[in-house]
């Protein structure tokens, strides 16, 4: 238990105050300073879901589905980033990342959303920096002001990370007339990128992700 209940905050754990709430900066703060990691070849830092536990919700079974078909897991660690600030997967189930109601993609407040790249950025490149010698192999799989925040991460380390999917992959499936210009992680071509940067890591062969009833040769793996 990250904070027992006699010590929690009355504070309602909803909106934006979310992201300054005493108990998840506590809860934060607890992951960066005495959270021991484990020693993985892979870390795959996958976003935050509206649903919770985030392991069980329909994104994150989907990023696994892709994440498996490929890597062991054994050999990987899932970590989630955002409104959680940095949260590994494993404590999903922990107070106060099943508590809170909040979705930073449906805030149009430009200032929050800006002290939110500040503040995620600097989470991320500290757990980066705690975590040098953990993975071998690190990817991010990401849109919007979370990708915004692993970019700016990386310019406060020089921890390497594969962000996926690509820049070009994005330009190429803009739709500029969309609230969310980019759509979601889960449009095919991104989870393409993120199946070809896998095996690419993994020096396995290419896989195609589509969408289809069956796979047409032992190479190819599906989203069905």
């Amino acid at each position: 238990m990250i904070i027992p209940e006699h010590e929690r905050s009355k504070e309602p754990m909803k909106g934006e105050r979310v992201l300054s709430h005493p108990d998840m900066i506590r809860a934060n703060e607890w992951i960066l300073r005495e959270y021991q990691a484990p020693e993985k070849e892979y870390c795959v830092f996958v976003p935050c879901a509206k649903a919770k536990p985030y392991h069980l919700s329909p994104s994150h079974q989907m990023y696994d589905r892709i994440i498996f078909s490929v890597l062991k897991p054994e050999e990987t660690h899932i970590v989630v980033f955002g409104t959680c600030g940095v949260t590994p997967r494993e404590l999903d189930t922990e107070y106060p990342f099943m508590n809170y109601e909040f979705m930073l993609g449906r805030c149009d407040v430009a200032s929050v959303k800006d002290e939110f790249v500040r503040n995620e950025s600097r989470k991320l490149a500290a757990y980066l920096e705690k975590t040098r010698h953990n993975y071998k192999h690190r990817v991010a799989y990401c849109l919007g002001d979370f990708r915004k925040a692993i970019q700016k991460a990386l310019t406060l380390t020089d921890v390497p990370v594969t962000i996926a999917p690509k820049d070009e992959t994005l330009e190429k499936n803009v739709q500029p007339e969309k609230s969310f210009k980019y759509g979601s992680l889960s449009r095919r071509p991104y989870l393409q990128d993120l199946s070809d940067v896998l095996c690419d890591l993994k020096k396995a062969p290419r896989r195609t992700v589509g969408v289809t009833e069956q796979s047409v040769n032992d190479t190819d793996w599906y989203l069905i």
